[in-house]
């Protein structure tokens, strides 16, 4: 497939003077049981191959045909049975088929045998993913970041692959040996680039780290919005903050994180982050590339997990986005920072609404979710109200009496803590309760000295 460039008025890739960028058939291989995830929430084979065509369409493939083969078991030369292969080979010829995009991990060995018996490129969901991966990422870090991932995919693809990087290249002289394969040369070239690369990113590491500590000594906190992909969080993330992030119908439509400041009911400012979307059977490796930029996840006071409703395998999507946060270190013991937003609720109908609603409703107090729609507006004041509750029961609270002449005090209270209220006293003086950071109590202890009370 040919390279091509970027639309500027769209996020999807503008096709070629074809009219297209390749015929692609979407092939399901789904085993008939699922034993080991008995207690997860299963997706549907017609849902898992909605979601296979949908990111196909994520990088303009023509998607001609997309089918479901059911598995009794995987088969490893080709994944799926020899009388299917020469099933699919028909359809492929007759439709005249480019790539054929697997919605499974295969091996080196199961895409080799597959291509040689279809005559087409094979495309499994690792390598889809990487592909819509390396389309989207537009800042350095995220180039960097989806190269690594890229190229690590790329190194488990040598071994025994292609039989054409076992030929070796000559040695020095006539004690110098066989030589260096094309396959020890091509892989060295690789963890070459790859070390590279990890060095680079360790420097954005580096400075993610600074930005976070120099947002402490503000402080404001951060609340990191997680989800699924396709959720509605980069709509939600406009809704809240006014910017104007890309937001399409389109799995992964961004994937370069985007900090903005919101203010808070009672005035207090907190950093807002959007992140990546998540997806069922994440690549590894795309985890491990993208850690610079999810730990901001990982050091969020707050984490917004943000659900489509609306979308019938909302659990199964939940529990693929909480074994993500699993990974990043965000366990049970840690989830009191989450709050589920259960968003597109516009897109419910009345009875199912109402059903929601209930639900939510018998989930305890400290868990309970918030219902919005990042589209209309409905339940952001909520969601705003929710954020700053949880927030607070981590804060102290702090009861000053300041001179009423200290307006340059009142004002580094204003910016750099919550002020819950204030009163004038007969005397001059003001009486003002505050909530503070824990990080940021004894400074407002050092300078005004008159604490009354605290809590």
């Amino acid at each position: 497939m040919q390279p091509r460039k970027r639309d500027s008025a769209s996020d999807r890739l503008s096709p070629d003077r074809s009219g297209t960028t390749g015929r692609a058939l979407v092939v399901g291989p789904y085993l008939r049981s699922h034993s080991s995830r008995a207690l997860r929430a299963e997706r549907s084979p017609q849902a898992r191959i909605e979601e296979a065509a949908g990111l196909a369409l994520a990088i303009d493939l023509d998607v001609v045909e997309t089918g479901i083969v059911s598995l009794s078991e995987i088969r490893p030369a080709t994944y799926i049975g020899k009388g299917k292969v020469d099933e699919l080979a028909g359809l492929i010829k007759a439709r005249e088929v480019d790539l054929v995009i697997m919605d499974c991990a295969l091996s080196p060995v199961q895409q080799r045998n597959l291509e040689k018996a279809w005559s087409a490129k094979v495309l499994d969901r690792t390598g889809l993913i990487l592909e819509i991966f390396g389309k989207r990422a537009q800042t350095k870090e995220g180039v960097l970041q989806v190269e690594l991932a890229h190229l690590t995919y790329q190194k488990s693809r040598l071994v025994r692959s292609w039989t054409h990087l076992e030929r070796q290249r000559g040695g020095f002289g006539f004690l110098g040996g066989p030589g260096e394969t094309q396959i020890e040369a091509d892989r060295r070239m690789i963890e070459e680039r790859i070390a590279r690369i990890e060095a680079e990113l360790e420097k954005v590491k580096k400075r993610r780290k600074l930005h976070r500590e120099s947002r402490r000594r503000v402080p404001y906190p951060i609340v990191a919005l997680v989800g699924y992909t396709n959720a509605g969080k980069s709509t939600l993330f406009n809704r809240m903050t006014r910017a104007q992030v890309l937001e399409a119908d389109m799995l992964f439509a961004t994937l370069d994180p985007t900090l903005r400041a919101i203010e808070l009911p009672h005035g207090a400012k907190v950093i807002l982050s959007d992140t990546v979307g998540f997806i069922s059977e994440l690549p590894t490796m795309l985890v491990a590339a993208f850690r610079a930029t999810l730990e901001e996840v990982v050091e969020a006071d707050v984490i917004l997990h943000v659900r489509d409703v609306s979308h019938e395998d909302s659990d199964a999507q939940m529990q693929d986005v909480q074994d993500v946060l699993k990974a990043l270190g965000i366990d049970d013991e840690r989830r009191d920072r989450v709050i589920e937003v259960w968003n597109k609720i516009d897109q419910l109908a009345p009875d199912d609404r109402a059903g929601l609603e209930n639900a939510a409703a018998r989930i305890a107090p400290d868990h309970h979710p918030v219902l919005v729609s990042a589209l209309t507006g409905e339940g952001i004041d909520t969601l705003l109200a929710a954020i700053e509750e949880r927030l607070s029961e981590t804060r102290i609270v702090l009861e000053l009496l300041l001179d009423g002449s200290d307006g340059a005090g009142l004002s580094w209270l204003h910016r750099n803590t919550e002020v819950i209220r204030k009163s004038v006293l007969d005397e001059g003086k003001i009486a003002i309760s505050v909530r503070a950071d824990p990080a940021k109590a004894g400074q407002v202890r050092a300078r005004f000295s008159e604490v009354a009370s605290a809590s």
